[in-house]
This record gives C-alpha cells, sequence and structure tokens, in this order.
C-alpha cells in the first residue's frame, strides 16, 4: 500500500502523475493520499484551510485505488516519522511504501526524523522536472546509495526490508504547486 503524503497547496495534476506512476510501476492495490494538517516547513500563512486541500485532492486522486485521507490530523501528527510509525502499529500486516516527488526527496533530509523513515519504510521516488537530476544527489540519496534498487527491482520494492528506496523515471508532468500559488496570487485582486 502506497502512503503519499504532502500538503497539496494546492493539490495538481503533477500530484496525481506521481501517485499513479508509483501505483502503476509497484504494482500497488490502494495509494493513500495523506493531506498533512500543516507542513512544518512552509508558512502557514500561504497553506490553504486543510477542507480545501481535501477537496482539491480528492478531484484528482480519482483513479483505482486512490484514497484521500486526513491521517495525519486524525492522528494528531505533524511529522511523517509519527505517521509511519502509528500506521504500522494499527496495521500489522500491511505492507507500506512511502511515495514521494523528486522534489521532495531533494529537501528530504530537512524532515525531522528522515533516516528513522527510511529505516521504517521502502521509499518510492517519481521523477518530476527541474530536479530529478539534482535530487539523484541529495544528501538522502547519497546518504542510501546502496539501498537503492534499480527501476527494474520496484516491483518488489514492497517487499523489501528497509532501508530500500528506489527512483522511477517516466513522463514529466511540469504543474507545481508553487507555480500556481504565484499564479493565483498575481491574478488576487489588489
Amino acid at each position: 500500500m502506497g502512503l503519499y503524503g504532502g500538503s497539496f497547496n494546492p493539490a495538481h495534476e503533477g500530484h496525481a502523475h506521481v501517485a499513479e506512476t508509483a501505483r502503476r510501476r509497484l504494482r500497488l492495490d490502494r495509494v493513500i493520499w495523506l493531506v498533512s494538517p500543516q507542513n512544518p516547513l512552509k508558512s502557514a500563512r500561504e497553506t490553504q484551510s486543510l477542507a480545501q486541500r481535501m477537496a482539491g485532492a480528492r478531484a484528482l486522486a480519482t483513479g483505482p485505488g486512490m484514497i484521500v485521507s486526513d491521517a495525519e490530523t486524525r492522528l494528531g501528527s505533524a511529522y511523517t516519522i509519527d505517521t509511519v510509525r502509528a500506521l504500522k502499529r494499527r496495521f500489522p500486516g500491511v505492507k507500506f511504501v512511502w511515495i514521494m516527488g523528486a522534489d521532495s526527496l531533494a529537501s528530504f533530509h530537512r524532515w525531522r526524523g528522515w533516516t528513522q523513515i527510511m529505516g521504517e519504510v521502502p521509499v518510492a521516488v517519481v521523477s518530476r522536472p527541474w530536479i530529478s537530476l539534482k535530487s539523484r544527489f541529495s544528501p538522502a540519496a547519497l546518504r542510501f546509495a546502496r539501498s537503492r534498487r534499480t527501476s527494474r527491482g520496484a516491483l518488489t520494492l514492497a517487499d523489501a526490508d528497509p532501508p530500500a528506496w528506489t527512483f522511477l523515471f517516466g513522463r514529466f508532468n511540469f504543474q507545481s504547486s508553487t507555480a500556481l500559488r504565484a499564479r493565483q496570487a498575481a491574478q488576487a485582486p489588489r
């Protein structure tokens, strides 16, 4: 089962592309979009309400096996490491895979407990434009270089003992939340 966490501020086709690419390439039965209550690395002022972000994610997570959840809010979790551990405790028989875009891998070393996350669940990284090359040389990618599986080995990623991760190459989707927020700000009445 895939866990795809993020602010989704706002959700866009690039998010759907990452979720669907991971679902298909890893042959996951489900991908749960975990809409974070508030990303600790981002400004609360610039973050839409949880209800808006949930609605945006639901509008895009329409493919087979896609589920949108506010589990982090219900668990009272502000950090991915706490969410992953809580879900593993609640569902001990489920094989989880953490899913992220390459843009998240580039800054993964800034996440609280990032090395512990890699030790808790396998991780799938989906290529994103402009950042894919840089992310493959990020502190997290370098630190866990020996744990990286080829994309052919991705099919068995869910069964792998962590740390294990893969980088899934594919077509790029150029939408980004940062660009959408900038466009919305430019169009806002002053």
